[in-house]
């Protein structure tokens, strides 16, 4: 391994101006190539000589980097995109180059310290008390494995006589929530929704009293409200789910990975009312924040109790040991952690909350105006009303097959990325906006194509 000399410190210049390059220029969509491609390309880079900083870095520049889709570009509306702003991409180069360990205090104080700032602003904005907190993890199933843990282990400590944990949520819940429960070995108890998708709180209370009528040694520990599901942006009733899980002496969460974001929308803020009931929530602003992958903000009412969850305990961790310092790594499943917080934590205090505020707007009012284009358009028909950034629809008449060819037109052509999902059993195509560069002839140029 070589020491930083001239060869490192020009390899340090070249990999500078390839991603000032990529900031400054709207980036191509590109797309994914074969393993047999790539290798024809490139054969084993992996070689016992090496290739050379300057080599390798030609061999991802130009060919590598190609076959990956930027999810970054304003065209780019599959799945839940990334919009990472100009400072938190550039603050990360920071985090990088930094050797930054955010697992503790003693030995990331001021890394934590920020994180904390911003993990009290989103606190804020979903109104927990000043004694909440959290961390940063990798994404939202972590976050939502992590939450979920604490949960039951506060059960546990309340309720020693129950034979099996039950944890309730829609089905119409993110798919990380069922994974959690086959790690934890415990029970999904499905909630019906209503006709919108939707989870209601009297619904909840009544299948939960049900289902304990019929197993009265078995417990639901926590039920799990979404905020913004991933395939329409459904909003589950917060208020009326959690008055029903406090009454019943059940953990509140809420999974707002993609959705909750929007909190800081003055003109959405009240479809989240509820969300300061909240036992723990999640966000990812890897998602909607305009933070670089990968940061899910996980957030306990209560933190001790998590603490108590996930700490760690070892010979060589004795040391950190002080209850007066916050450690990240007692707050969920993992202990090594980079400081993933601090390119969203750079953002927030370059730009402030304000201009955070208007690019969430921008959004939305995107999303609005997509709606509408989609409902004037002669072949379209609309799904669902957005309520935050997903705009749900189909082509009347078009098969899975027919989808699947126009979308992967649209990628070849450049146009593009989008591709189909499904909604009660049919073909659907959706457009994810989270990019506040997303412009309304970009949403027309796609919808010209069909």
């Amino acid at each position: 391994m070589h020491e930083f000399n001239e060869e490192v410190e020009s390899l340090a210049q070249e990999i500078l101006a390839y991603s000032l390059k990529r900031l400054k220029d709207n980036p191509p969509l590109d797309g994914p190539q074969s393993p047999e491609e790539l290798f024809a390309k490139v054969g084993n880079t992996i070689t016992e000589d090496g290739l050379g900083g300057h080599e390798a870095l030609k061999v991802f520049t130009d060919t590598l980097a190609l076959a990956c889709i930027s999810t970054d570009h304003p065209r780019y509306l599959s799945f839940i995109p990334s919009a990472p702003s100009e400072h938190s991409n550039l603050f990360d180069l920071v985090v990088g180059s930094s050797a930054l360990y955010g697992g503790s205090w003693l030995e990331g104080a001021g890394a934590v310290f920020a994180e904390n700032q911003a993990l009290r602003w989103l606190s804020n904005l979903a109104g927990l008390p000043e004694s909440s907190g959290g961390v940063f993890v990798q994404g939202g199933t972590i976050g939502n494995l992590s939450a979920l843990v604490a949960a039951r282990v506060h059960a546990r400590e309340k309720y020693p006589e129950v034979t099996r944990w039950v944890v309730a949520c829609s089905s119409e819940a993110h798919s990380s929530i069922k994974s959690a429960a086959d790690i934890m070995d415990v029970h999904v108890l499905n909630v019906p929704a209503d006709a919108d998708g939707v989870m209601i709180g009297t619904s909840f209370a009544s299948t939960v009293d049900g289902y304990l009528a019929e197993h009265p040694t078995q417990r639901v520990f926590a039920v799990v409200a979404t905020a913004g599901t991933t395939n329409l942006g459904i909003i589950d009733d917060l208020n009326g789910v959690g008055l029903a899980a406090i009454e019943r002496d059940i953990w509140f969460h809420v999974d707002g990975a993609y959705g909750l974001a929007a909190l800081c929308a003055p003109s959405v803020r009240p479809l989240f009312n509820g969300v300061e009931r909240a036992n723990s929530f999640i966000v990812d602003p890897h998602k909607w924040l305009f933070a670089p992958f990968d940061a899910c903000a996980l957030i306990y009412r209560d933190p001790a109790i998590a603490k108590r969850a996930h700490t760690q305990h070892a010979s060589y961790l004795e040391t950190l040991e002080d209850p007066n310092e916050w450690n990240p790594s007692d707050y969920a499943i993992h202990l090594t952690r980079r400081a993933r917080g601090l390119p969203f934590w750079f953002s927030l205090a370059a730009n402030g909350t304000r201009e955070y505020a208007n690019a969430m707007q921008q959004t939305l009012d995107i999303a609005a105006h997509a709606a509408k284009l989609v409902k004037a358009h002669p072949n379209l028909e609309l799904i669902h009303e957005p309520k935050l950034s997903i705009v749900a629809f189909k082509r009347v008449g078009w098969s899975t097959a027919d989808y699947e060819r126009w979308s992967d037109k649209l990628l070849a052509d450049q146009i593009g990325f989008v591709v189909p999902s499904a909604h009660k059993g049919e073909p659907i195509l959706r457009f994810a906006i989270v990019n506040p560069w997303t412009t309304e002839k970009d949403i027309a140029d796609i919808l010209e194509t069909l």
